[in-house]
Order: structure tokens, then C-alpha cells, then sequence
């Protein structure tokens, strides 16, 4: 059976279990993005739903998302909101990913837990638990060293990146970001997966 690219708002109450109303009020509070078709009707990406998902902690099944279908799975990690718009919105626009967002150290702690990443994309300088120690620990738990790291910041000196790479980072970029560079590193660490 196809699945569907696009899900109703009907769909999404169906599978929350909410009213009608409730979706609208997630839409109209910004909490759900959505486009509007030429007919005036909502439309939700299925990618987005299941982001709105995880980002309010709710239940995701599986099944009705596809999970297994070899969609690889990006967790974005930076406290700029403008740079985690950036890179979702490349991404978005280069492949068919799973993307998950974590603006500080204890929600991306959360997201690896929950969303299980082939790729994490990380902001060396965060609030609370900063990149270095987030990589670490990612690469010193055998159940998440596996997890691809690609490395950002503003400060790319020659320190920061021997001690990022040093850490289990598998390739960094200095920003601002370039998104041909971008889009090239994800490629590349993501062809490594196996």
C-alpha cells in the first residue's frame, strides 16, 4: 500500500486521537506547520507530523510512518534557531530524511534517546551540556557509537576542531554553513552507513 505524502488534518485527529479543533489549534498556535491547497484545504507533511510527534513527546507508530523503508534519520543540535532553519530546510530539499531538532544539550540528550539517529549534526557551543562532552558520550556508549557526527561552529580553531575530532567527530564544518559543503558531508557520512 502507498503511502501517502500528505496527511489531512481528519488523518492527523484520526491518529491522535484529538477532535478536529485540536489540530487546528496546533496549526493556528504554529505548533504544526502546514500548507494551504489551492482549494483552501490544510495539508501536513507526514515528515512534519511525526516531528510535531516527537517534539511533544507523543506516541509514534512505526508502521504508519514507514520506519524500515531506508529513510536514514538526522538529528540538527545548534541553539541558533536560524542555522537549525537552515540545515532542515536544505535537507529537506536534498533527500528524503527523518529530521529530528534539539536547540540545547539536554534535549539533544533526550532526541538521541527517543529518535535514534544514523547522523547527528551538531553545534560544538551549546547551552548546558556543550557539543564536546554530547559527543563523548555518544561515542563512548556502545549502543550509540555507532551514530555519525558531523561537527559545526562559528569558532573553528584549530583547537576546538583536533578536540571535537578527538572526541568521535566524524568531519565538522566551520560556519557560516555553505550548503554544497553541507549537503556533500551529509552525503558522504551517510554513504558510510552500512
Amino acid at each position: 500500500m502507498k503511502r501517502e505524502r500528505f496527511l489531512t488534518t481528519g488523518d492527523i485527529a484520526n491518529y491522535c486521537e484529538v477532535t478536529s479543533a485540536a489540530v487546528l489549534r496546533w496549526i493556528d498556535s504554529g505548533k504544526l506547520p502546514v500548507f494551504t491547497t489551492p482549494g483552501g484545504h490544510y495539508r501536513v507533511l507526514r515528515t512534519d507530523f511525526r516531528d510535531f510527534l516527537m517534539r511533544h513527546g507523543m506516541f509514534i507508530d512505526d508502521g504508519f510512518f514507514g520506519k524500515g523503508q531506508g529513510r536514514k534519520r538526522i538529528l540538527i543540535v545548534d541553539d541558533e534557531p536560524a542555522v537549525v532553519a537552515f540545515i532542515e530546510g536544505a535537507l529537506r530539499l536534498e533527500g528524503d530524511y527523518e529530521l529530528a531538532t534539539a536547540y540545547d544539550g539536554f534535549e539533544a540528550g533526550h532526541q538521541l534517546a527517543i529518535f535514534k539517529p544514523d547522523l547527528l549534526v551538531l553545534d560544538i557551543m551549546l547551552p548546558g551540556m556543550d557539543g564536546f562532552e554530547i559527543c563523548r558520550r555518544l561515542k563512548t556508549d556502545p549502543a550509540m557509537s555507532h551514530v555519525k557526527v558531523l561537527a559545526v561552529t562559528g569558532f573553528a580553531t584549530e583547537e576546538n576542531i583536533e578536540k571535537i575530532l578527538g572526541y568521535g567527530a566524524d568531519d565538522f564544518l566551520a560556519k557560516p554553513l555553505k550548503l554544497e559543503d553541507l549537503k556533500k558531508k551529509v552525503h558522504e557520512l551517510l554513504a558510510d552507513e552500512v
